[in-house]
């Protein structure tokens, strides 16, 4: 990785121009991503989308403090559907999660440049979605001041926690994911953390970017080992964007319920949890890029890339319908053949041809660049996707439960006011973390924009 001061190949530079627009220079990459957060005036857009995504937070607090007082009840859960909107949400917040690491970690090892403009952003909403993922589990526990007894602390009688229990798994797997990506983070962020301390007027400003940036000087053994921390955890997150949704694929797969037990989930998770993430990129990035003018960062050529990330990961999925269909009817099971009958012709019949539409039908616009590259008709497709995607965790938690074994046992799912309320509170404090984000922090990598800018042919790197 190329840094200030560090000589080049003006040919490479060359090469690399057109990720970055054209006439930019060291000195005006970094005043224009700083100046967001250190000089420019706080708009006033931004103070009406945080205090509405402020009060939604205040919605979640005062949801989850109802359920704390009053119970489980308050859900709409069931018997027979045990699972709900806690079960829905969490694995589609873990999932928006994934596009961050897939974009700075996988890509950072394929040295693909277009992700420098998009992954600090990525990286940051992995981080928010992970937060709000988090409270789900913990809220379904119907005790949550006994979260402790999953963790593997030194207990006399040995009979906590339960490693066969998938709820264990997904405690290590999601603090496990948590922890560096915190870190992939952190580290990332460093050195732009010391040009916002060296070019802060504010003296207690330049105090706190002074102490998260650690005493970082930018001297080369700063950049070694800078580089061989942020190559490892590089190399630790990309197992994780497999395995993460691969264990919380195992919440459904390890079950005999019809619906649930098959050996597609774990690759089929994993995809839909790309699918959902870069839609959700997309779906934050348009408006970001527009409202603060980065059309010179995030150019045309990273919205079309990710367009067409997007199409690639919604055919895996679609691939993935079909094989739940065809493993329906080749297993020759009933069950089986009775459950993709249900999602098709049953109650929830509308809802499912809904997802086929907004993660299958829809997304075929993308295979046009002319769709890719049009940034309201890629807005709404990303829009389309989220939903779906929703859906789809809908579908396989509420309808494969709302029929039982037994027909004395069915029953139908209709979530609360207060599913609903948790929910979108989730929603506001994911978007309140990001507007703070934005506000104290640089959303676009300095130091990596600085090392795309082109130089004149014929001139080094000095």
């Amino acid at each position: 990785m190329a840094k200030e001061g560090q000589s080049g190949n003006p040919a490479v530079a060359e090469v690399e121009a057109p990720v970055i627009g054209p006439g930019h220079t060291y000195a005006s990459v970094t005043d224009k991503i700083s100046s967001i957060v250190l000089t420019r005036k706080t708009p006033r857009a931004w103070w009406i989308g945080f205090t509405i995504t402020f009060l939604l937070t205040m919605l979640l607090l005062y949801s989850i403090g109802n359920l704390l007082v009053r119970g489980v009840g308050l859900w709409g859960v069931n018997v027979p559907v045990g699972w709900g909107f806690d079960i829905i949400n969490f694995v589609w917040w873990i999932g928006i999660g994934h596009a961050g690491t897939l974009i700075s970690a996988i890509l950072l090892l394929l040295r693909q440049e277009w992700r420098t403009s998009i992954n600090r952003f990525a990286e940051a909403m992995t981080l928010f979605a992970v937060a709000n993922a988090a409270l789900y589990p913990l809220m379904h526990m119907g005790r949550p001041w006994l979260a402790y007894w999953l963790l593997p602390y030194p207990n006399t009688m040995g009979t906590w926690p339960q490693p066969r229990s998938p709820l264990v798994w997904d405690v290590f797997a999601v603090s496990t994911y948590a922890l560096v990506s915190f870190l992939f983070w952190f580290i990332g962020l460093i050195p732009d953390l010391a040009t916002l301390r060296d070019r802060a007027k504010n003296r207690f400003v330049k105090i706190v970017y002074g102490i998260l940036a650690m005493g970082w000087r930018g001297s080369a053994i700063h950049w070694q080992r800078y580089e061989t921390a942020y190559l490892l955890l590089a190399g630790l997150a990309t197992p994780l964007v497999v395995s993460v949704h691969t264990v919380v694929s195992f919440d459904f797969s390890i079950g005999i319920i019809p619906g649930w037990h098959a050996t597609i989930f774990p690759p089929y998770f994993v995809a839909g949890a790309i699918y959902a993430g870069f839609a959700m990129v997309l779906t934050l990035t348009i408006p970001i890029r527009s409202y603060y003018g980065l059309e010179d960062f995030i150019t045309m050529r990273h919205v079309d890339n990710m367009g067409k990330i997007l199409l690639a990961t919604g055919l895996i999925v679609a691939y993935g319908y079909m094989m739940e269909t065809f493993m329906a009817w080749y297993s020759g099971s009933k069950y089986e053949q009775y459950m993709i009958l249900n999602r098709m012709q049953g109650p929830y019949k509308t809802l499912y041809w809904a997802l086929i539409v907004c993660n299958v039908v829809v997304p075929q616009l993308l295979w046009s660049q002319r769709v890719r590259r049009n940034l309201i008709a890629l807005w709404i497709i990303s829009l389309v996707v989220g939903v779906g995607m929703w859906l789809e965790r809908f579908i396989i938690v509420v309808v494969s439960l709302h029929r039982d074994f037994l027909p004395s046992a069915w029953g139908m799912y209709r979530p609360t006011a207060w599913d609903w309320s948790t929910y979108i509170g989730t929603l506001g404090f994911f978007l309140a973390l990001l507007f703070l984000f934005i506000r104290f922090l640089p959303m676009i990598s300095i130091f990596e924009m600085r090392t795309l800018v082109p130089h004149p042919a014929g001139k080094a790197r000095h």
